[in-house]
């Protein structure tokens, strides 16, 4: 187990709810019944295209309190269990917080032919000095969830002290791509690979009437509703489309492991040994890792799960571990 911090205790599953599977997929469930009102604005990035910003609460330009900006996992969006979750801790805490939707993921298509990857940096990177510069006496802090959670420690790596955020956290991150989708083929893994894999494979085919994939990287459109796993969809779509020589080149380039030994701002990392989709194989080790990253890795949790207390009366230990850790640098 990793270090853990004083000022928040450690997770212990719910009673009734350890095993992993029941982690990860209970709190989908339970989301179902959370509203979170948002306000919707539309981020114009430098390419032309746009990502939707949701809101739960727009601060004024002068605002001094916390911001909180999250990135979601694949084919998630403000709208997932998980983000909701975060929401309620962060309304009791009176911080502002926006959501950004990946390319795609807001409920419409993004114009470009391109979409959203596991280390596409540059649309955060964008968000993050565009909210500085709008609300400059504000601290900014950000979460990132599987995916989301690889992006914001490859961009806090590539960034260093540039980077415009106070304090960061990465929840359940796959940092060793590769080593991540061979573990989804695996056992009862599977099953969540077959669920991303059809919204993908949905999305790309709306897509495929808007845009000549065929002329672009030789994409047909029964090679995308064919594809059999998200190995195959990221060499086929994700590592072509996005300037990359297949999915090796894809995984290895974009995999936070390489990027985590110059984060130099406080950054938390939270992993489960139990998770089903990013094993605890693929972490550093503490030795390796820079004076400013945490590193909390429990037996139990599964992937983004986290669900304390008891299987009638379940608690969100999670968001409320993150929002521990970043109020210390408030």
């Amino acid at each position: 187990m990793g270090t853990i911090l004083k000022n928040h205790p450690p997770f212990h599953p719910a009673t009734g709810l350890v095993n992993r599977h029941v982690q990860t997929l209970t709190p989908v469930f339970l989301g179902k019944f959370k509203k979170i009102f948002y306000k919707r604005q539309e981020l114009i990035l430098p390419d032309g295209d746009f990502v939707d910003l949701d809101w739960l609460s727009m601060p004024d330009s002068d605002t001094e309190k916390p911001i909180l900006i999250v990135f979601h996992g694949l084919e998630g969006s403000s709208q997932s269990h998980y983000v909701k979750s975060l929401m309620h801790a962060v309304e009791n805490k009176n911080w502002h917080a926006v959501v950004m939707n990946f390319r795609s993921c807001s409920g419409r298509q993004n114009r470009q032919a391109r979409m959203y990857h596991s280390g596409e940096t540059e649309d955060a990177g964008f968000l993050v000095d565009w909210i500085k510069k709008q609300f400059p006496s504000a601290p900014l802090f950000a979460v990132g969830y599987s995916l989301g959670g690889n992006m914001l420690l490859k961009l806090a790596g590539e960034q260093g002290e540039v980077l415009a955020l106070k304090a960061m956290v990465a929840v359940s991150a796959p940092v060793k791509l590769n080593e991540s989708t061979q573990y989804m083929v695996q056992g009862l893994s599977r099953f969540y690979q077959s669920h991303l894999l059809k919204s993908l494979k949905h999305k790309m085919l709306e897509k495929y009437s808007q845009h000549d994939y065929k002329s672009m990287i030789d994409l047909n459109r029964s090679d995308i509703a064919n594809c059999k796993d998200i190995r195959q969809f990221d060499d086929m779509f994700t590592s072509r489309m996005h300037g990359f020589d297949g999915a090796e080149d894809y995984y290895a380039r974009c995999s936070a492991y390489t990027f985590i030994e110059r984060i130099t701002k406080p950054c938390l990392i939270i992993h489960a040994d139990d998770d089903p989709i990013a094993p605890s194989s693929i972490l550093p080790t503490e030795s390796s890792l820079p004076e400013s990253v945490l590193l909390e890795v429990y037996p139990k949790g599964g992937h983004v799960g986290f669900l304390g207390g008891s299987i009638f009366s379940p608690n969100y230990w999670l968001a409320e571990r993150m929002i521990t850790y970043l109020e210390h640098f408030q």
